[in-house]
């Protein structure tokens, strides 16, 4: 009789102990580690910060641009998606609301320059040549 309650007991506390510890796990990644930069000093470093979307055919134009012109290289810059990344979506909305647009209908490709916002792949990729003087 002791035996029917004492595995049940001893199974229970393990997977109890189990959980714990893999829900400490969990935590601990979700929290950003102290050698990674946060998201204030990215772009405290990277003042411009191009906001895209994955599958977006005009994101796509610029990101051929700026692959084919090496504008990585030339210009230090921040890209953000925001379809899958609800943070950066927010932070869009927050640059769109400092240029008085409304939230509700931002498109990307979006560009934050650090005082105004570019929308629209043409806008975005003559900003890029006129950074780098048309090379």
């Amino acid at each position: 009789m002791k035996n029917k309650i004492i595995i049940p007991t001893i199974l229970f506390i393990a997977v109890l102990v189990f959980s714990f510890f893999a829900l400490s796990q969990e935590k601990d990644k979700s929290q950003p580690q102290a050698n990674e930069p946060t998201s204030q000093e990215n772009q405290q470093s990277s003042q411009i910060i191009l906001f895209y979307g994955d599958g977006c055919p005009h994101c796509a134009i610029v990101e051929e641009y700026i692959k084919e012109n090496n504008i990585g290289d030339k210009i230090s810059f921040a890209q953000k998606e925001v379809y899958y990344n609800q943070n950066n979506a927010k932070e869009l909305e927050a640059k769109a609301k400092i240029c008085g647009l409304p939230t509700d209908s931002i498109g990307v490709p979006f560009l934050w320059d650090g005082e105004k916002c570019l929308i629209g792949d043409q806008d975005i990729i003559n900003f890029f040549k006129q950074k780098t003087n048309g090379q």
